[in-house]
């Protein structure tokens, strides 16, 4: 295992993408410390930024312990290994993510699994925008793995999701699962105006209380539970589809019991 202990809290940016299993393997400690990293406009190497230490043989299991809140792109295309991270984390956590398991125990920033393919990233504490997104002007949003935060997560969680899973304990932003073709999100918490919009496939699960359902949703049954990945998740649910603007044919899950406004929707059930 490789430790990276920050040397400081930087008020710049620091480019991270070196940070992965892959790149680590077969390199000794010095070669990882003499790997490019950026602070801010400045090119630096690892060894700059971080205390490296090699508390075994094995580079496929990487932990940062500290602040790391301004690293970003940690496990950029990652294959394979794990990296846990003991505190926060910045942005672009586990992009296009290929394979194996990141594990924060604090914060993250926004684009966790940002276009992620594979594998599985865990977020004890928060998480911030575009959690599995695509990228403004793009519409490769997440393929496949899975996305867990504990926490509340931001705005646009999903965004063009094609495919995966992304799970929310707590509480979301606006526009969860916007341009969704794909996939699976499960919001436990309370989720904001629009969930679902211009959404084409996929499912999206609202445990706790929404502000709103999009009116081209339309209402086509009331269901006893749900199943997320073989769990059952007990309702009822009102079962609307859409987004009818995008003609598509999502699925938006919405918990009767918490949303006793959208009780009048049922008068258009069979």
């Amino acid at each position: 295992m490789v430790k990276l202990t920050p040397k400081f809290v930087s008020k710049y940016p620091i480019e991270g993408r070196s940070i992965t299993p892959d790149v680590f393997a077969g390199k000794s400690i010095k070669e990882i410390g003499e790997l490019e990293a950026w602070e801010g406009n400045r090119k630096l190497t690892l060894g700059d930024l971080f205390e490296i230490t090699d508390d075994a043989n094995s580079k496929d299991m990487i932990k940062i312990v500290g602040d790391a809140s301004k690293v970003r792109n940690v496990g950029l295309k990652m294959t394979t290994g794990k990296i846990v991270v003991e505190g926060d984390i910045g942005w672009h956590l586990g992009e296009m993510m290929r394979g194996g398991s990141i594990l924060v125990t604090g914060n993250s920033g926004s684009w966790a699994g940002s276009q992620m393919i594979d594998g599985t990233i865990e977020i004890k504490g928060n998480a911030g925008d575009y959690i599995g997104s695509a990228y403004r002007g793009s519409d490769k949003g997440m393929k496949g793995g899975t996305v867990i935060v504990h926490g509340n997560a931001g705005n646009e969680i999903g965004n063009n999701m094609r495919g995966g899973t992304i799970k929310v304990m707590g509480n979301v932003g606006i526009f969860a699962g916007v341009h969704m073709h794909g996939g699976m999100i499960l919001i436990q918490g309370e989720s904001a105006r629009r969930a679902g919009g211009h959404m084409t496939k996929g499912k999206i699960i609202l445990v706790g209380k929404t502000e709103d359902v999009l009116p081209s949703f339309s209402i086509e049954q009331i269901k006893k539970s749900v199943k997320v990945d073989r769990e059952k998740i007990v309702g009822p649910f009102y079962v609307f589809v859409g987004d009818m603007a995008a003609d598509g044919s999502g699925k938006l899950f919405v918990s009767k019991p918490n949303n006793p406004q959208l009780s009048s929707y049922e008068k258009y059930l069979d």
